[in-house]
């Protein structure tokens, strides 16, 4: 297949989104079938901490009251300093995600620069946006986005409403059908202070109460190693944390809540 060649009243830029529409290249989605059985992802959570942002998402996908898979990824690198999280229509979230992900390499080897992370967000709004029609046909896509400002030098939060909106959130958010639980753990529990590992605790807590309180949210599995997905963006980039580390904050947890309720035995491992 060759290249395509624009004229300048005609070229897309560095849009990538633009230049697949222009060839007719992304797929048509704009009819759907209400008897398709579509799995959703639920809580995903981002909170700022010292040196950047912790971003965390639960594993389970679920159809109706079904479990439609227990090992799903809900948290992903947008690129090398940002980092987003989906909630809704899995199938069409993590469609989303890559075409951000290809939308951002693609500005950069086009333009020779990073896009600024405010505009990185904006860009993610746009794609939501374009999403509308299917979001009122019930295939809503509802993403959380972060990452760490190289210019002012901090982690910041964005979220997404369904129409495309987004807004700056100062100190965390989390969304999904175990987000208000995640939140109130968060709210209960966060300092502006917060370092790196307490962040991170604070993160698996919320994802954990989450998980007692809403049956879409899944918590740690221990029977077949699977446990939430944890990353944290810093000055130093996207690093998501080893499973092992993630298990044993668990573990952490359900000590303390052990010892809450007067009851020391059991344990995770």
């Amino acid at each position: 297949m060759a290249l395509p060649l624009f004229d300048v009243m005609h070229d897309p830029g560095p849009d990538f989104t633009a230049l697949l529409e222009r060839e007719g290249l992304l797929p048509a989605l704009g009819a759907s079938d209400h008897g398709i059985t579509q799995a959703h992802g639920t809580t995903v959570l981002a909170l700022r901490f010292s040196d950047g942002v912790v971003m965390a998402g639960d594993r389970r996908a679920t159809e109706g009251h079904a479990i439609a898979h227990r090992a799903m990824e809900k948290v992903f690198p947008a690129d090398e300093f940002s980092a987003v999280a989906i909630a809704g229509s899995a199938g069409m979230a993590i469609e989303m995600v890559k075409l951000f992900q290809v939308q951002l390499e693609h500005y950069e080897k086009v333009e020779g620069v990073t896009l600024s992370l405010q505009g990185k967000a904006n860009q993610l709004a746009q794609m939501v946006r374009s999403h509308l029609p299917l979001a009122m046909q019930g295939f809503v896509v509802v993403p959380l986005f972060c990452g760490f400002d190289l210019t002012r030098e901090t982690g910041r939060i964005f979220t997404y409403d369904a129409a495309g909106g987004h807004y700056e959130e100062a100190d965390f958010q989390a969304t999904g059908s175990g987000g208000r639980d995640a939140r109130t753990t968060i709210k209960l529990g966060y300092r502006d202070d917060l370092n790196r590992d307490e962040a991170i605790e604070l993160a698996v807590l919320a994802l954990y109460e989450a998980a007692d309180a809403d049956s879409a949210t899944g918590g740690p599995d221990v029977v077949r190693g699977i446990f939430p997905i944890v990353a944290t963006v810093t000055a130093e980039g996207y690093q998501r944390i080893e499973d092992d580390a993630i298990a044993e904050r668990f573990e952490a947890a359900m000590e303390r809540r052990r010892a809450l309720h007067g009851n020391a035995g059991g344990t995770l491992r």
